[in-house]
């Protein structure tokens, strides 16, 4: 595993962002692990954040785009923080676009924040977590709908590694429907391996904890994960 992943792992259990209990997700899956991108407050965090988004669109996607799309809510601020990132960190300035919830009907009239998109634009959507799928059902004719882009790929913090509507991940589903790759700075394969590695009192891999992630991995793995978390 690449040095930055490990850094980013800790870094959201610093942060408080990914925490290990009891959840219920808002798929109604009951989860031993939750990842809440909204507990990134400061302005330390939130250019630690974009530095990882950075690298890792960097490594998947390379630099050669033209707009970072970041879905609303939580995809507005990782769009900016990130553009923001890949210009201090690769001196490539992208512009940053994002969706409002409803159109405005004054002033900066219409339904984007930011950049507006043209035809031909190369297009990567940022997110914080992926689990359905369904947020790209509501993105995917935004953007077709503003210009004639053409969408790269989606970036996400954090693979869960689970089956999205069908038995397949959410990723899986994405890449098969809409034609473009989805990846992650991380997996849940990784930080498992991550957690693997810790050592002294502040470990967090308990018997119990491995035990219910094994377990809930064996109802919601997608099956091209089937077998990893054992």
């Amino acid at each position: 595993m690449e040095e930055y992943k490990k850094e980013f792992i800790g870094f959201m259990l610093d942060s408080k962002v990914l925490k290990f209990g009891d959840f219920t997700l808002k798929s109604g899956r009951r989860s031993p692990f939750f990842m809440n991108a909204g507990a990134y407050v400061t302005g330390t965090q939130l250019r630690r954040l974009g530095q990882y988004y950075a690298r890792a669109i960097h490594d998947h996607y390379g630099l050669d785009f033209d707009v970072l799309f970041g879905p609303a809510y939580k995809g507005i601020p990782l769009s900016v923080v990130t553009a923001a990132a890949i210009s201090e960190l690769y001196g490539v300035d992208v512009r940053y676009c994002s969706n409002r919830k409803e159109a405005k009907d004054h002033g900066d009239a219409g339904i984007l924040l930011g950049s507006r998109l043209r035809d031909g634009d190369r297009v990567v959507i940022i997110e914080d977590v992926t689990t359905s799928g369904k947020s790209i059902e509501e993105t995917y004719p935004i953007l077709q709908a503003q210009a004639k882009v053409d969408i790269k790929g989606l970036i996400v913090s954090l693979n869960r590694m689970e089956k999205g509507q069908g038995s397949r991940s959410a990723q899986t589903e994405i890449h098969e429907k809409y034609g473009f790759p989805v990846n992650a700075i991380v997996t849940m394969a990784d930080v498992c391996e991550y957690l693997e590695n810790q050592e002294g009192p502040d470990r967090i891999l308990t018997d119990d904890l491995k035990r219910a992630i094994a377990d809930y991995y064996d109802r919601y793995a997608a099956e091209e994960y089937r077998g990893l978390f054992h």
